[in-house]
């Protein structure tokens, strides 16, 4: 690939032709909320709508997932616009999310968390109706848990199943708001061929899939 020069708030940084433009700047050290992006995958996601950014010379803010880098762009991650659209990104998030962060397993390395604090919003939005999700939480393995409740959809999981793991134990089941994260067959987890792997859990960033270090000990 073609090494090519762009710039970032101010900052000259390098990137690959070609390469898409999140992560450009996030291997540059420059970070820009997002969640189910991955890196490699093609084409991608591009459903959580927080990794907004301006482009000088483009009409409107785009999703950095979904840009190539280019020699020459000028990129701003921080504008009236693009706070606007996370911020509207962000609520809608959380209006679906259940939030119990004391009692979550993935309090204080929760990327929600992270971005809240990034960007100065509320985890608790007051502008749109909250409708929090009711699924059994399934604690059937004694190493691994997994609460759909606080699912962000971010579809990590399910990848690294198939395609880390080889296994595609994991998916989404229902449609619109009923969408959750489930099993095959909707079997419990301990009924699953997962062996003793917790892939899941190292890449979940919210805790909806958690290692419950509790009950073993730690």
């Amino acid at each position: 690939m073609t090494t090519v020069s762009i710039e970032v708030d101010g900052q000259e940084i390098q990137a690959q032709q070609g390469q898409r433009l999140l992560w450009a700047m996030l291997d540059a050290g420059i970070w820009v909320p997002n969640l189910c992006s991955i890196k490699g995958v093609e084409p991608p996601r591009g459903d959580c709508r927080l990794c907004w950014v301006e482009i000088e010379g483009r009409e409107k803010p785009v999703t950095s997932c979904t840009v190539t880098v280019e020699q020459g762009l000028k990129v701003h991650t921080r504008s009236d616009k693009v706070d606007r659209l996370v911020r509207a990104a962000f609520e809608l998030l959380m209006s679906t999310h259940l939030l119990n962060c004391k009692h979550c397993p993935g309090n204080k390395r929760c990327e929600l968390q992270h971005i809240a604090n990034g960007r100065k919003l509320k985890l608790r939005p007051k502008r749109l109706a909250k409708i929090e999700p009711d699924w059994p939480e399934d604690t059937s393995r004694p190493d691994l848990g997994m609460n759909p409740n606080h699912c962000i959809l971010c579809g990590k999981c399910v990848y690294a199943c198939e395609h880390d793991v080889g296994k595609g134990i994991l998916a989404f089941t229902q449609r619109g708001m009923a969408t959750r994260i489930s099993t095959f067959d909707d079997r419990p987890l301990s009924e699953q061929d997962c062996g003793n792997c917790t892939r899941c859990a190292e890449v979940c960033p919210v805790g909806a899939i958690y290692i419950r270090k509790d009950e073993q000990g730690s």
